[in-house]
C-alpha cells in the first residue's frame, strides 16, 4: 500500500511539475515577444537646435543597432535647425551641438521632441555648450 501511495505521490508531483514548467515556459515566451517588439518597433523624434555659434550638430540618426547607433554630423547648421528621424528600440535619442567659440558667445539651445512632449531640453553658453539625450521611450 504505501508503495502505491508513494507511485501516486511521485505521479502528482511529476503532472505538477510539467504544468509549472510550462506554465514557465509560457512567462518567458511572453517576455522574449515584449523585448522582441520593443527591439524592433520604431518611433520618431525631432531634433531641435537653436542659438548662435554653432560649428556642428551629432545625433543619433536612425542607422546601427542601439549598442552601436549610427551618428550623424551636420557641419556649418543654419540655426534654427530641426530634424526628425526615425529610431529603432532602445536605440537611445542624443543630439549634441558642437560651439568652438573661445569667446564664450556661443549660446546653444537643444531639444529632443517626441509626441509633441520634450523628452529633454537644455541651454548653455561657451565651448561645448550643451547636449541633450534620453532614454527610449519604448523602454520598458
Amino acid at each position: 500500500m504505501r508503495r502505491s501511495i508513494r507511485t501516486a505521490a511521485v505521479a502528482v508531483s511529476a503532472v505538477g511539475l510539467v504544468f509549472g514548467l510550462s506554465a514557465c515556459s509560457e512567462v518567458e515566451k511572453k517576455a522574449v515577444d515584449a523585448v522582441d517588439k520593443t527591439v524592433n518597433e520604431e518611433y520618431e523624434v525631432t531634433y531641435e537646435v537653436t542659438g548662435k555659434s554653432v560649428e556642428a550638430i551629432t545625433f543619433t540618426g536612425g542607422g546601427g543597432t542601439a549598442a552601436s547607433p549610427k551618428i550623424e554630423t551636420v557641419d556649418n547648421p543654419t540655426l534654427p535647425w530641426t530634424k526628425t528621424v526615425k529610431l529603432k528600440g532602445i536605440m537611445a535619442p542624443v543630439v549634441t551641438p558642437v560651439a568652438v567659440d573661445l569667446t564664450g558667445a556661443a549660446e546653444v539651445t537643444c531639444k529632443i521632441v517626441y509626441k509633441g512632449k520634450a523628452l529633454d531640453e537644455k541651454s548653455g553658453k561657451g565651448i561645448g555648450a550643451t547636449g541633450c539625450n534620453a532614454m527610449s521611450p519604448l523602454a520598458p
